[in-house]
């Protein structure tokens, strides 16, 4: 008998099952495994930017009792290690790979809001934290910074820890979110500094938005480039709010040399699409000038807004 070949939205739906139905129903099926890595897109490491290990691994004397802390049967603690030399280490308390609960649906339901924060550690979050830690500079002068839709907080973790910002506000619009991000900043609680670090609530299309509006400098996110013509009306909303923007495609050397080798088909990536995967920079100022010595800086006379987004899968 001649066999059909699953469309993709079929071997969509085999993923979402594999997840909810892992623990009580192991796939053993090849055939429907080899489907669905046919259309995922889910990769082993990311851009692997910034080196990390389950910190129950750690050789470190004081992480055990960080992660005893916070042990429990779906969470993992994962030690990122940041390239520069004198830098701390930082823990994440993150959610056990492929562990989905339906009571995370109905609170998605429930606040009207999705639970992309907790599926995993995105590749945009790595990109991220890896453009601000290369870019320490965009948070000097006591500069206040909050990151939007941060999922598990790398970027504000790793801006909190090896910038001089003054105050660092990781937000989500999940509380689940939030209650990790709460953690990972207790468990980071040494490495900030004089620097102040705090979770926030965000949910979009709430008045809260209004009066957090005007109280940071620079802000930073990051999310999927293009999906359908959400990258253009972005741009719209940014045009028409008066902020001028830049978009470059190969902004950092070492994220365009492994995007490249992605591109020809490593196989840690399956089916990377440049469209889909890639990070974007797009920065956007309101008011921007230089200084003597090349460096950005805002006027005193004028609400100044600085805006670094990295949007990528």
């Amino acid at each position: 008998m001649e066999t059909t070949t699953p469309k993709a939205s079929s071997l969509r739906w085999a993923i979402l099952r594999q997840a909810l139905l892992r623990r009580r129903h192991p796939q053993s099926d090849d055939q429907s495994q080899a489907g669905v890595k046919r259309i995922s897109r889910k990769t082993r490491e990311g851009f692997n930017l910034i080196p990390c290990h389950l910190g129950e691994d750690d050789d470190d004397a004081g992480s055990s009792s960080k992660i005893k802390q916070f042990d429990n049967a779906r969470d993992v603690c994962v030690c990122y290690t940041l390239p520069i030399e004198g830098a701390p280490k930082l823990y994440s308390i993150q959610r056990v790979d492929n562990h989905a609960d339906l009571s995370d649906f109905e609170i998605c339901n429930r606040y009207d809001i999705d639970n992309t924060g907790l599926v995993c550690h995105w590749p945009s979050e790595d990109v991220l934290a890896y453009f601000c830690l290369s870019h320490a500079d965009m948070f000097r002068l006591s500069k206040r910074v909050i990151e939007l839709g941060s999922g598990y907080g790398l970027a504000g973790l790793v801006i909190a820890a090896i910038t001089k910002a003054l105050e660092v506000v990781i937000s989500d619009g999940n509380p689940q979110v939030v209650d990790y991000i709460q953690r990972n900043i207790e468990v980071n609680t040494g490495a900030f500094g004089g620097t102040k670090v705090k979770p926030m609530i965000l949910h979009w299309n709430q008045e809260e938005i209004l009066s957090v509006a005007n109280t940071f400098d620079v802000i930073v996110a990051s999310d999927c480039p293009r999906r359908g013509d959400s990258l253009d009306k972005f741009l719209e909303e940014v045009n028409g709010s008066g902020l001028h923007f830049s978009i470059t495609e190969n902004y950092d050397p070492e994220i365009w040399k492994r995007h490249q080798r992605f591109k020809n088909g490593d196989d840690s990536w399956p089916n990377y699409e440049q469209d889909h995967c890639y990070p974007l920079l797009l920065a956007s100022v309101l008011a921007f000038s230089l200084t003597s010595e090349g460096a950005a800086s805002c006027s005193d006379q004028s609400d100044e807004l600085a805006f670094a987004r990295v949007l990528t899968y």
